[in-house]
């Protein structure tokens, strides 16, 4: 089966964001309003069973399969078009300067050429992708050409889950590329807009927390580190003697104890601060002398519903801190509860970047 990686490649069509995570598949769909305004249609979130996903890799097909079709189904949606995204890890990136004046399949040969050298694989083994950035920094007469490789099997694992779910999938993309595009909509609520402020992106998912550092939308650094809300569950399983489903559950549901908060969830965000000041430890001494502080913490991920934790991380590091909504400014579709959607979305960034592939032009 040949499939193409279409990172650069979006179809004008109804699409769904498929975001397929360690600990769930989210799924979101928007439309056009009207005027320029996309309005959020319907959206889902489908918990998935433990160590369906490990290290971002589908380890149980059957499983991440059956939870693509459940979400589906609890979407209501009638598009079968979806956009996928690939983790970071999984994709090869390099920036390339190719003269301005190659037709099309001369830059691809190029391209093919350029890749061989950065590539561990055979290129029969990986999709390849590129896309014109624009003028190289250094000449007008050349150009800045953006290369995205991937093992095909990567790619294939997610397409496949896509459809034996009954999905067609139009776009593969990466997920720090989808995330930025959702950040987008984040930024215009910050100060100023954003503008010229350098912001920290703290994504806390399951196992990982991801740091991106941002500057006018550009992103400057980027790390990861093992932290997660796994160690939350982890907590839980062993305080009231739960299952990893029964305490995953209760934690979304908040039907836990009353001690709870105290002894288990105010710790475990006193520990996420302490990684996050670590995070940005690391930052400081990566050589990035130009940036003397940050200016603001923008929090996403399924840890960023945690009630209270901007408040937390804010007083502990001394930075202001937002909680990530991409949907803020956007009208909702009356089957969307918006209490609900606030509680969800910072966890909505990758399938919200994914969802809007549909309006790239």
């Amino acid at each position: 089966m040949q499939i193409d990686l279409s990172i650069f490649n979006p179809k004008n069509r109804p699409l769904i964001g498929v975001d397929i995570s360690t600990s769930s598949v989210k799924m979101v769909e928007l439309v056009d309003a009207g005027k320029g305004v996309l309005r959020i249609e319907r959206y889902t979130i489908e918990p998935l069973p433990r160590d369906a996903v490990v290290d971002g890799n589908i380890a149980n097909f059957d499983q991440v399969a059956d939870g693509v079709k459940r979400a589906w189904k609890r979407l209501g949606s009638s598009t079968r078009y979806a956009a996928l995204a690939l983790p970071a890890a999984a994709v090869i990136t390099r920036k390339i300067i190719l003269a301005a004046d190659l037709r099309e399949q001369e830059m691809e040969v190029q391209v093919e050429s350029e890749a061989n050298q950065y590539i561990p694989f055979a290129l029969d083994e990986v999709n390849l992708d590129f896309q014109i950035l624009g003028p190289a920094p250094s000449s007008q007469d050349e150009v800045e050409v953006l290369i995205a490789a991937s093992r095909k099997e990567k790619v294939e694992d997610r397409v496949a889950c896509a459809e034996a779910a009954g999905l067609r999938a139009l776009v593969v993309d990466v997920e720090s590329y989808a995330t930025l595009s959702a950040f987008e909509l984040v930024g215009r609520q910050l100060p100023g807009g954003g503008k010229d402020l350098l912001i920290a992106l703290i994504d806390v998912g399951a196992n990982v927390m991801g740091l991106t550092m941002l500057r006018n939308g550009q992103q400057i650094y980027a790390r990861e580190q093992a932290f997660g809300g796994n160690l939350l569950t982890q907590e839980i399983m062993r305080a009231y003697g739960m299952s990893y489903e029964e305490a995953d559950a209760a934690k979304r549901s908040h039907s836990l104890p009353e001690n709870y908060e105290a002894e288990l969830l105010k710790p475990f965000m006193d520990n996420l601060a302490l990684e996050v000041s670590r995070a940005l430890q690391f930052f400081f001494s990566s050589g990035q002398s130009q940036h003397t502080k940050v200016d603001q913490i923008v929090l996403a991920g399924g840890c960023a519903v945690i009630p209270g934790l901007d408040v937390t991380v804010k007083d502990r590091i001394g930075i202001p801190t937002h909680i990530a909504n991409p949907f803020v400014n956007m009208p909702t579709s009356a089957r969307i509860r918006p209490k609900q959607l606030l509680a969800d979305a910072p966890s909505l960034l990758v399938a919200c970047g994914l969802a809007l592939r549909r309006f790239d032009q």
